[in-house]
């Protein structure tokens, strides 16, 4: 047996300055659905975790976040509080100067109609 056959890509994560404006893009938009929402007030900052279910969420607090970290190709957005008013906040995009990030691929079915959302 290969000794990470068990393992999966559960999440990507990226840093968002915008919440609300996040938020909205990755639902209206590309259609995700709101898995569930961490506050860690002690350390100033909150995660989304975005994705596609195949299955039904559990509607238990902790059965959800267990079952969120069995789940595949989630999107974490990880937003740090008071970014949204900090003009020196930056993060990098991957087309700018350091470069790293490339980008992130959704397959859909028709790549015409999902542009037209």
């Amino acid at each position: 047996m290969n000794p990470t056959s068990d393992f999966i890509l559960n999440q990507t994560m990226l840093r968002i300055t915008d919440p609300k404006q996040s938020l909205a893009f990755y639902q209206d938009v590309l259609g995700m659905t709101l898995l569930d929402q961490f506050d860690f007030p002690e350390m100033s900052f909150t995660l989304y975790f975005m994705g596609y279910p195949s299955s039904s969420i559990p509607t238990d607090p902790a059965e959800r976040a267990k079952w969120i970290f069995d789940q595949t190709g989630l999107l974490e957005l990880t937003h740090n509080w008071g970014t949204e008013t900090d003009d020196t906040a930056r993060y990098h995009n991957g087309n700018d100067e350091p470069r790293g990030f490339g980008h992130i691929g959704i397959s859909v079915p028709d790549v015409y109609k999902a542009c037209e959302r």
